[in-house]
């Protein structure tokens, strides 16, 4: 098969398109055809070797694919069962997403059977491989861990990016007010996907503006940036706030290549929480990291099963920026390093 492969941790330039074997799927696993995979930040971190768990060169990165059931091994050990909300066992020819531990940019991969999700019918496989990590993310952060109710108001960072739109569909569907911060290039976007305060980052304050419109602060803040950032969104926050921390793009560098005294700098920045001061400020700060909840199988499915709910009625859609065939990866990288993407960037399998 077909794979991209990162020979070197580096920029993007540093893939290199190989012949590796067929992978086989050992028990519990099954092997899936890959037609479409989904990019995520984390991926550009695994290029870069800045990702924790990331493999030394040579590897295949990515997390989230979509594409069809070919074979399916017998056996292994399950935390939740291989099927649908429907209650139906996986079988050959199902249209799925999956949720992969590295891998993913290659024409097949073997994925555990619990990783592994039906589609709603007609959904896209596009589509399909922009929702697992960028909306579990956003659903699993906003309700899950922060128990956001109508009319609380969150800050969004990013808010043009994957998980940026994710959570503000998610924030309209579930009526809260929400705050999100882009560049001036993506402003006209945030409005139009209905952000109720659009800031742009490179003019404006976001701590002044939250505080313009909510002086007594507000219940969540989305922070994938990192370092001094998270200190300035925890100002942000009211009695009961809750600072949500995902990411740590601060540690990345604008040209794609791994920079340890930037990552060194971002870590130096990085705020100490005291749990006396969060105490006596009514604050918490919830770390997710998806790629560490492989054993909460059934809590993924379930959260999956809402969003595919709400895709299927129509309250959340992805929003594909660009699609790159499989062989250029590299420059669908580059291009989300140059921040051209609105959304989601996916790669293409024939």
């Amino acid at each position: 098969m077909r794979a991209m492969v990162v020979k070197q941790y580096g920029p993007p330039e540093s893939f290199e398109s190989r012949d590796l074997p067929d992978p086989q799927p050992k028990p519990g696993e099954a092997l899936i055809r890959v037609k479409a995979v989904g990019i995520n930040f984390a991926d550009l971190l695994q290029r870069m070797g800045i990702y924790p768990g990331t493999p030394k060169p040579p590897f295949v990165p990515g997390l989230e694919i979509a594409g069809v059931v070919e074979k399916i091994a017998e056996g292994g050990k399950q935390s939740a069962p291989s099927a649908s909300a429907s209650g139906e066992a996986l079988k050959t020819g199902d249209a799925v997403t999956a949720l992969t531990h590295f891998n993913a940019y290659a024409e097949w991969v073997a994925v555990p059977k619990d990783q592994i999700f039906r589609l709603p019918a007609g959904m896209p496989f596009d589509d399909a491989a922009a929702i697992p990590v960028n909306y579990i993310t956003a659903y699993h952060s906003m309700f899950a861990m922060g128990n956001l109710q109508a009319g609380e108001r969150i800050l969004i960072h990013g808010a043009a990016g994957g998980v940026g739109i994710a959570a503000i569909q998610l924030a309209k569907a579930r009526g809260l007010i929400t705050f999100g911060t882009a560049g001036p290039s993506k402003q006209e976007f945030l409005r139009k996907i209905g952000v109720d305060h659009a800031i742009d980052y490179t003019k404006n304050k976001f701590v002044e503006v939250v505080k313009k419109f909510a002086p007594d602060g507000i219940e969540m803040v989305m922070d994938p940036i990192g370092a001094k950032s998270w200190a300035l969104s925890e100002q942000c926050l009211g009695s009961c706030g809750r600072l949500v921390v995902y990411g740590f793009s601060a540690a990345a560098g604008p040209d794609g290549k791994r920079s340890l005294l930037r990552g060194a700098r971002a870590l130096m920045q990085t705020p100490k929480f005291n749990p006396l001061k969060l105490m006596s400020t009514n604050h918490t700060v919830i770390g997710v990291h998806l790629g560490r909840m492989q054993s909460r199988a059934g809590l993924i499915r379930g959260e999956l099963d809402e969003l595919f709910r709400m895709y299927s009625a129509g309250k959340i859609k992805p929003v594909i920026s660009k699609s790159f065939p499989l062989a250029e990866a590299a420059a669908a990288h580059r291009f989300i390093h140059d921040r051209k993407n609105i959304g989601k960037v996916v790669l293409t399998v024939k």
